[in-house]
């Protein structure tokens, strides 16, 4: 008896998703777009961190619904080129991303305790740092949502090879969608230059991963794509906190 309640027992959020992404596992990025934004409306939102594959998705979402929400987090720390990104793409598109800023309070105790760049002295304060300025304004747009759109994929770094196309995110209690997992840079290329999607001009001066001015810099040729990103630390590092894994 106990096992047939079991097995008649509602999926939970989890092995919804696990189901999903076997249904959508070889699924187009455009059709597992299309499946989320049908279903779910205005509780799915691409975050956007004004990258490549960010702005891939939002020329792929606004051309399935033009309504799409796309928001992004102005850390106060953004290069130059990244807020004029923000509004080619506005004006690209005839949208206006939502755009969420870290809670004033919290970067200033930061800053008073840590100093302005005291990100650079450890681990542990880079990630403060972080929290404080990325993740607080995340989870505040998270919590209008039931579906998280991110342009995550497992040839990025050697934190991201485990990526799903549709995973369950327990810790902010969403589904987590991946429509790019698969892609290639090169394939991320080909679409930015066939639909002639705006992007960032510092992905032409060897800055293939961009985040934050301080934590950023140029990489070589052929070096790892987020060589540059908190490149004072260990690669297994470098991550912000926004995919916990």
């Amino acid at each position: 008896m106990a096992n047939e309640t079991e097995k008649n027992a509602p999926a939970t959020p989890a092995e919804q998703a696990a189901q999903l992404c076997a249904a959508l596992e070889h699924a187009a990025p455009e059709e597992v777009l299309r499946y989320f934004l049908t279903h779910y409306g205005r509780r799915v939102a691409l975050a956007s961190s004004l990258g490549l594959e960010d702005q891939v998705l939002t020329d792929m979402m606004l051309r399935i619904d033009h309504s799409a929400r796309i928001f992004t987090i102005d850390t106060g720390r953004l290069f130059p080129e990244t807020y004029r990104l923000i509004d080619k793409t506005n004006e690209r598109y005839g949208v206006r991303l939502e755009v969420f800023f870290p809670d004033h309070t919290a970067v200033e105790r930061y800053v008073a305790a840590h100093g302005i760049n005291g990100f650079y002295e450890s681990v542990e304060l880079r990630k403060a740092c972080c929290r404080a300025r990325k993740i607080e304004p995340l989870l505040r747009a998270l919590s209008t949502l039931d579906v998280w759109v991110c342009g995550l994929r497992q040839q990025q770094s050697v934190t991201r090879t485990g990526v799903k196309v549709v995973e369950w995110d327990e810790a902010n209690r969403l589904i987590k969608v991946n429509p790019l997992v698969h892609w290639s840079e090169d394939d991320v290329w080909a679409y930015i230059n066939a639909n002639d999607v705006p992007y960032n001009v510092l992905h032409r001066r060897d800055y293939p991963s961009i985040g934050c001015q301080p934590c950023t810099r140029a990489v070589a040729p052929g070096a790892d794509i987020r060589s540059g990103r908190w490149w004072w630390e260990d690669p297994a590092h470098k991550e912000c906190g926004l995919h916990r894994r």
